[in-house]
């Protein structure tokens, strides 16, 4: 029940309040959204070691001093550069429950995608010292991270988890969370917070170097298709001309020889052919028929003459 309120209230506090674009940030090509989730007025605390990494960056960049209240976006920022990517820091002041609120609202003004939003977090389940990035995926129980999930309306968001350990004994999470780190603990975090840094700077690098590729790969692509295109109607251009140059032809040689043909049929006839043959005498054919008997008639006329 207590999970299904807070994700309705998230969903309003975004809803009520969406800060407009920002038409300066939303002309540049390069745009990263860093967070230090944590508690306001507990910066000291566990629960809020997030919010410790983002003022170690902010000293890396030499911008330390550059924190600003924005009450549209619920938090204090800082805009800084490195190389060409263009950089939001942003540490929420709300109550880490609704922290999601807040990222949602930077997001809505700056123009930042969910992928290119890097929240940074305690994590329980590693130990003090140990620090991993998380590409998208549950929130694990941590309420910071779900309040973004639900005002996001997704989970690609990667994730810089810093490891606090689990409560000792019979401490309660809640009161493990919410101490302070031992003076012990704070030398092992002195060293964890330049590690952080470290990892965020090159998960940014390499996020750069993969769109990069990415969309030399597209043009890439759409170039070669272009071209595919290109010469495949060049090809059927050709290939339909020299087809019907060769029916044209063929049809022209039937065409000439059908009418060579009909004009030889209609062609009057040679005198040769023309002539009737002629007729034989009765003697003549009588002859033809049987020389012998008209030879010995022939010479019994003879005699008796």
């Amino acid at each position: 029940m207590r999970r299904s309120v807070m994700k309705v209230v998230n969903r309003l506090l975004v809803m009520k309040t969406q800060p407009a674009a920002d038409a300066r940030t939303h002309a540049r090509a390069r745009r990263k959204l860093v967070v230090g989730l944590g508690n306001p007025g507990m910066e000291g605390t566990k629960h809020s070691v997030g919010m410790a990494v983002l003022g170690a960056l902010a000293s890396r960049l030499s911008v330390a001093d550059c924190w600003r209240g924005d009450k549209h976006v619920s938090g204090e920022v800082i805009m800084s550069k490195i190389q060409d990517t263009h950089m939001v820091l942003l540490r929420p002041r709300l109550l880490m429950n609704i922290n999601g609120v807040s990222v949602a609202k930077a997001a809505a003004k700056y123009n930042i995608q969910p992928e290119d939003i890097l929240l940074v977090h305690d994590e329980m389940d590693k130990a003090l010292g140990k620090v991993a990035i998380k590409h998208g995926g549950s929130p694990r129980g941590h309420n910071g991270v779900r309040s973004c999930v639900d005002c996001l309306q997704t989970d690609v968001m990667p994730r810089l988890r810093i490891g606090i350990g689990r409560p000792a004994g019979k401490m309660s999470v809640e009161r493990h969370v919410l101490s302070r780190f031992s003076s012990e603990e704070q030398k092992v975090l002195d060293s964890v917070l330049v590690q952080s840094v470290d990892l965020i700077l090159t998960h940014l690098s390499q996020q750069d170097s993969q769109q990069d590729s990415q969309q030399d790969s597209q043009q890439d692509s759409q170039q070669g298709s272009q071209q595919d295109s290109q010469q495949g109607s060049q090809q059927g251009s050709q290939q339909g001309s020299q087809q019907d140059s060769q029916q044209g032809s063929q049809q022209g040689s039937q065409q000439d020889s059908q009418q060579d043909s009909q004009q030889d049929s209609l062609s009057p006839t040679s005198p040769a052919e023309g002539r009737q043959p002629a007729q034989c005498s009765a003697s003549a054919v009588a002859e033809s028929r049987n020389p012998e008997l008209w030879y010995h008639t022939k010479r019994c006329l003879k005699d008796k003459s």
